[in-house]
């Protein structure tokens, strides 16, 4: 199949209805191993995730980050944000993404597959970069989550450029970080989902 798909560009996707995100109500902070344990098994209930990690961002030349600090795992009806700091929490996040059979989709994910290699020891399995997807269905450009879900569903994906560049290894998680890193995993699972029908 040979079809080339135009992506819209970023004046289109702004004149789209918003896509609707999940709230807070949907959105579980992980932080110690407990927690991490029952994520785990609501998260075993489903057959793919989506799939983000965050990292503080560095802003020196030279500056090598320590992330990721955050792990991002959702199903189509929630998602769970994953702090790193504490030794149990990031044993069972390493667990999770060693785990094979279980597809884990993702946006830009060769940084993320690094980083998880070098701070949690583990080789993740199952990482499904959905650009890839994407370019082998005929789209030029590189897909973003923007892109794919004003492509999908013909709706504008908002990102803060603040939550972006904030500090992912604050102790403490803003309520825009939570909703931020959340819907970035969540609008992963919902372009997969879209993708598979």
């Amino acid at each position: 199949m040979n079809t080339r798909h135009a992506t819209p560009d970023k004046d289109a996707i702004a004149l789209l209805p918003p896509f609707e995100r999940l709230g807070l109500d949907r959105i579980t902070l992980v932080c110690t191993g407990a927690q991490a344990r029952q994520a785990q098994d609501q998260l075993a209930r489903a057959s793919a995730w989506g799939f983000d990690t965050e990292s503080k961002p560095t802003f020196k030349v030279g500056e090598t980050s320590e992330g990721p600090h955050i792990l991002q795992l959702s199903t189509p009806e929630r998602a769970w944000v994953f702090q790193l700091h504490d030794p149990d929490c990031r044993s069972v996040a390493a667990e999770l993404l060693a785990q094979s059979g279980m597809v884990k989709a993702g946006f830009g994910l060769g940084d993320d597959r690094k980083r998880i290699v070098h701070k949690l020891g583990i080789e993740p399995q199952g990482i499904l970069e959905l650009n890839t997807v994407f370019h082998q269905r005929g789209y030029r450009k590189d897909m973003g989550v923007k892109g794919a879900v004003a492509v999908l569903f013909n709706q504008r994906f908002m990102k803060s450029k603040k939550a972006a560049t904030s500090n992912w290894a604050n102790a403490r998680l803003s309520e825009a970080q939570l909703v931020y890193a959340a819907n970035d995993a969540y609008a992963a699972i919902r372009v997969w989902q879209a993708l598979e029908l």
